[in-house]
């Protein structure tokens, strides 16, 4: 019996890494439409996918008394119609460019975002001005999203994040300040809304010279100037003083809310205070120093909570900005960003997780963070950049986030060097500022018959039950 010829098999050559290329954020070119409106623009080859941002100044500080909700109204309403085309007809010209468009109300304005391939950007852009231009704001649509709204906040409260964030505002905030109430307005204010109030807040707020337009992607072939110039530039309208805005108060006085809801296997828990915005210098050492605290699967708070005592499937703690100004702008300084501790525990290991957390807070203040724990955080915020922003979207949104908080257009780029510079002391001192043990807002959503005893003798603070 004659034996099988050998198999033999040919291997290609592994890869090999590459040597690696100096990153940088991409710095945006920066322009104004004879209409006042400001554009940035961001070439990046290869990116056939165009974002577009469109920064509005319209904060919900200026919203009319008892209208909360209104800018929100607003923003959903832009693409529900024009002069030119019906809320159908709008959608379908918008599916024949392939786009996408978005928009939503916080704090700092309104924001639009338009997705689009490149090669369908002029139609595109055509149609977003005319959203912003002439939006039809008719009364059968305005109804519909009342309605819709409507239908969507006793879902928000059923939700346990959701419903431990509105406390957590209402807690830190006074009630005169806009920021103590829901950013999508209550039931009773949303109920009030109609198309004139609509139009009303459109008319105050929403013009080109007040407004920001993001044009990240790549535009290879196309004649951007004359685009906008055909597009966004057909929108015009008058000037207008900027909307004055308080200054952020809060009371981070040491307390614990539990809002009760009887028979949940979980508490939800929400701990927060406020801090500085990032014109603040130490912004970049709260940022590793948090990151270090409860930004990731290996931090602190996770090392803890979860892989020791198994009490959650994760911890996070993390800055978000508020609202932010310059400090030489109007009013000065009126910023500040929300410092929060989030998270879920089953409820009879409530207690305990409330008091490893603290311990593990009142530790790194006496102990201070470890340079490894420094390095690690500093290889991942910086040396995952070039991912996070490997999409026109993801720079587009990062450049207006900076329009919207009044910073430098190289902000982001300066924000990365800053976070390698950054040493463990500083890191460390950051994170035990914005973290204080006896300066913490405490929200627990949950069943209080079971949690608030032991929360009560964990002595972090007065205890207060609120229903649901």
């Amino acid at each position: 019996m004659t034996a099988e010829p050998a198999v033999t098999m040919t291997f290609h050559p592994r890869p090999q890494a590459g040597e690696a290329k100096p990153w940088a954020f991409p710095a945006p070119e920066r322009g104004v439409l004879p209409s006042g409106l400001t554009v940035l623009r961001c070439h990046r080859p290869g990116q056939q996918v165009v974002a577009v941002e469109i920064v509005l100044t319209a904060p919900l500080d200026a919203e009319p008394e008892g209208l909360d909700g209104v800018a929100t109204i607003m923003a959903r309403a832009l693409s529900e119609g024009t002069d030119k085309h019906s809320a159908e007809e709008f959608a379908a010209e918008l599916e024949r460019c392939g786009a996408t468009l978005d928009a939503h109300a916080d704090h700092p304005g309104v924001r639009v975002s338009l997705e689009v391939p490149a090669s369908r950007l002029p139609k595109a852009l055509a149609l977003l001005a005319e959203a912003l231009r002439a939006p039809a704001f008719a009364d059968s649509e305005i109804d519909r999203l009342v309605r819709n709204r409507l239908d969507e906040i006793p879902h928000e409260l059923a939700n346990p994040q959701r419903r431990a964030a509105k406390e957590l505002y209402r807690q830190l905030f006074p009630a005169s300040l806009r920021m103590s109430r829901p950013r999508q307005g209550t039931e009773e204010t949303v109920a009030r809304i109609d198309a004139a109030a609509v139009r009303a807040f459109y008319e105050a707020h929403v013009r080109p010279a007040t407004a920001t337009a993001v044009v990240v992607g790549d535009y290879t072939g196309l004649d951007l100037d004359a685009v906008l110039a055909d597009t966004l530039g057909t929108w015009t309208g008058g000037t207008a003083e900027p909307v004055p805005v308080p200054p952020v108060t809060s009371d981070d006085t040491g307390r614990v809310v539990i809002v009760d809801r009887p028979g949940a296997v979980q508490t939800q828990l929400l701990i927060g205070r406020t801090g500085p915005d990032r014109h603040d210098r130490v912004w970049a050492a709260q940022v590793l120093g948090t990151y270090c605290l409860g930004g990731t699967l290996t931090s602190r708070l996770d090392k803890v909570l979860r892989e020791e005592k198994g009490y959650t499937y994760g911890v996070r703690a993390f800055g978000q900005v508020l609202r932010s100004t310059a400090p030489d702008g109007p009013g000065g300084a009126t910023g500040a960003s929300m410092l929060a501790i989030s998270g879920s525990v089953d409820t009879p290991n409530t207690g305990p997780a409330l008091a490893d957390l603290w311990q593990v807070l009142r530790t790194l203040a006496e102990g201070g963070l470890t340079d490894a724990e420094r390095d690690v955080a500093v290889q991942n915020l910086v040396g995952v950049a070039p991912l996070k922003f490997e999409t026109a979207a993801s720079v587009a949104g990062t450049l207006a986030d900076q329009v919207e908080q009044q910073l430098p257009d190289d902000y982001q780029a300066q924000l990365y060097a800053r976070l390698a510079e950054t040493g463990t002391v500083e890191a460390t001192s950051a994170v035990v500022s914005a973290f204080p043990a006896d300066r913490l807002v405490t929200v627990l959503v949950g069943d209080a018959a079971q949690i608030e005893e032991p929360v009560r003798a964990l002595g972090i603070g007065e205890v207060t039950v609120v229903s649901n």
